[in-house]
């Protein structure tokens, strides 16, 4: 026993550069399964085509589009970051608009500089760190793909060697499903939206790089209700102490009737189809998973928490049902006697 123990010691720490990578594979295997099924018991298709098919298909729809548009988003902050005439401009504007002082206004000179500085590390480089990346994939493909091919083998070793009783195996099965989906899918549908509503209000206002805006919002959005005015906001105070008065307040009370309420109503209807993430179980996730994963933090995160949340109820479960147990045998005992 010590010799496993030390041994999965020694593995666990060395398997943590690729944890991220494994932890994408369990989020896409629980995304992409019932695909595979449709397409293996239904459709009768092969098993390796299938898989093939799906690992393709992803790519396409969710890994080149992320790392296109981190792209975009490292070179506009580079650039930005490059025009100090911008910051200041912006400075002397918003000190006409709300009075602040000297000490103040240096404050927030560095705090943009280290929000820039900060947000430039979250977003994966594509050159300097190609090579992660690229090794990052190409393992996580690896194993995704055995994974959906052995299906069987591969759920049936989960629930043997899980350790929990095997109707709370399956039922962390099915929680964790509607977890992931839940996380992955229902949070991204409402990031997606409303960072289309700030992108397309930018654009219908007039204000500058309204796609830009639109992605940043799109990530920001993973942290609900805080997110998208973090950019709306501030910029409909430029718009406002740029004298657009109509453009400023048109978008402040488009953005917090409409955007911010709209995260409410999706959220919703999602946790009607597959389950509710509490806020702050988001919020607190996001703090934990960005240091660990940088920008995929936003939705590791959060996942990582419900998972852990989600293992507590388990195991509450089980240490009720084993008192009740010893309970009900204790009183049977007692009534031989």
């Amino acid at each position: 026993m010590i010799i496993i123990i030390a041994l999965g010691c020694l593995i666990a720490y060395s398997l943590q550069g690729i944890f991220g990578s494994i932890l994408s594979t369990l989020v896409l295997y629980t995304i992409l399964r019932p695909a595979y099924m449709y397409l293996v018991d239904d459709k009768k298709m092969n098993r390796s085509f299938s898989a093939i098919l799906l690992l393709f298909i992803s790519v396409i729809v969710i890994i080149l589009p992320f790392y296109a548009l981190s792209s975009m988003v490292i070179d506009k902050i580079a650039e930005l970051q490059n025009d100090p005439s911008y910051f200041k401009d912006m400075l002397f504007k918003v000190k006409h608009l709300i009075p602040i002082g000297g000490d103040f206004q240096n404050m927030v000179e560095e705090g943009m500089k280290k929000a820039g500085t900060w947000a430039t590390d979250l977003f994966p480089s594509l050159i300097s760190g190609a090579f992660n990346i690229i090794l990052g994939l190409l393992l996580m493909y690896f194993l995704l793909y055995f994974m959906l091919v052995e299906k069987e083998k591969f759920e049936a070793a989960l629930l043997k060697y899980a350790p929990f009783r095997s109707q709370n195996a399956q039922r962390f099965a099915e929680e964790m499903r509607n977890t992931t989906y839940a996380n992955v899918l229902g949070q991204g549908f409402i990031a997606l939206v409303q960072g289309s509503l700030v992108g397309l209000s930018f654009y219908v206002l007039g204000y500058t790089d309204p796609v830009f805006w639109g992605v940043i919002t799109t990530f920001i959005s993973f942290v609900p209700v805080l997110g998208p005015p973090v950019v709306f906001v501030p910029a409909a105070l430029m718009q406002i102490a740029n004298g657009n008065n109509f453009a400023g307040w048109a978008m402040l009370i488009f953005g917090f009737i409409v955007i911010i309420n709209i995260d409410n109503v999706l959220r919703f209807m999602i946790a009607k189809k597959v389950g509710n993430i509490h806020p702050i179980i988001t919020v607190i996730g996001v703090v934990i998973g960005i240091p660990l994963f940088g920008i995929l933090g936003l939705v590791f995160g959060p996942l990582l928490l419900s998972y852990f949340v989600l293992l507590i109820k388990i195991y509450e479960t089980s240490s009720l049902a084993s008192e009740r147990l010893e309970r009900i045998k204790t009183i049977s005992d007692q009534g031989e006697l």
